[in-house]
């Protein structure tokens, strides 16, 4: 059992002289306690409203998809430039084919020898047509292909930016809901504090901030409502003749204990 005057092994000391209170603001005290946890409560749940790892992991997604996208988009370019490239060197060797043909064809060429070189060039010149087709081919293939994977991601990533306005959305009305009963606890608290005096309130509030946000307990039936404790028999048989407007302590976590008529004393 805590004696007046020494600390316990928290560090919280126990008053020399009992503080004085008229019984009507120590109940208000039991009241102030209860709005001060919902208080806390919304805090927490503010804090801790789903939205927020929806949102934490949708943003997380969006990077990644964003950063994929990007990359793809790099590809698709590169492969657009060697599809220009592809197609301008068949279009170059095709010109110059369709030239010694118009040559050969419309009898322009006289001497037997030049006229079996430009034929073998022709020829040649097939053979490199075809080879440059392959390879236009292949890089068309993978521009396809990079663009379905870019349009896939695109779509991903415009599936996200809508959850995330969705999240978002939902977020803002569930935080508005807490604040508007944030508010309301609020008023309602600074109701209550007017009838609590200030010696009162300052042991509650320090209290308060020392133990978990509980100050203050009602004694129910032998037992400390803060730390959930029964009373020694000692304790309880000095509290029963205690005056009415002494504040009492538990002895085992120091909060403030309220009598009401469920006290058990």
């Amino acid at each position: 059992m805590q004696h007046p005057g020494r600390s316990d092994e928290s560090g919280i000391s126990h008053e020399e002289t009992p503080l004085k209170s008229d019984p009507f603001a120590q109940l208000k005290l039991l009241d102030l306690q209860h709005v001060d946890s919902s208080l806390d409560q919304m805090t927490h749940q503010a804090r801790t409203l789903p939205q927020h790892a929806a949102l934490t992991d949708l943003i997380r997604r969006r990077d990644d998809v964003s950063d994929r996208c990007g990359q793809l988009q790099t590809q698709v370019g590169d492969l657009s430039r060697a599809q220009r490239k592809a197609d301008a060197d068949v279009e170059q060797v095709r010109v110059r084919r369709t030239r010694n043909r118009d040559r050969i064809d419309g009898g322009q060429v006289s001497d037997p020898k030049q006229l079996q070189a430009m034929q073998h060039e022709i020829r040649t010149l097939d053979n490199r047509i075809s080879d440059l087709e392959d390879e236009e081919l292949e890089v068309m293939e993978q521009l396809e292909d990079a663009q379905a994977r870019l349009a896939a991601l695109e779509a991903e990533l415009a599936e996200i930016d809508s959850g995330v306005g969705e999240q978002t959305t939902s977020r803002d009305v569930a935080a508005a809901r807490i604040a508007e009963r944030r508010a309301e606890a609020m008023a309602e608290r600074e109701l209550l504090v007017v009838d609590v005096p200030p010696d009162l309130l300052k042991l509650y509030e320090r209290l308060r901030n020392q133990l978990g946000g509980v100050g203050v307990g009602a004694l129910h039936h032998g037992r400390c409502g803060g730390c959930q404790l029964d009373i020694g028999a000692a304790d309880l048989a000095r509290m029963a003749t205690a005056p009415s407007d002494e504040v009492l302590r538990c002895e085992e976590c120091d909060r403030i204990l309220v009598r009401t008529h469920e006290s058990g004393i």
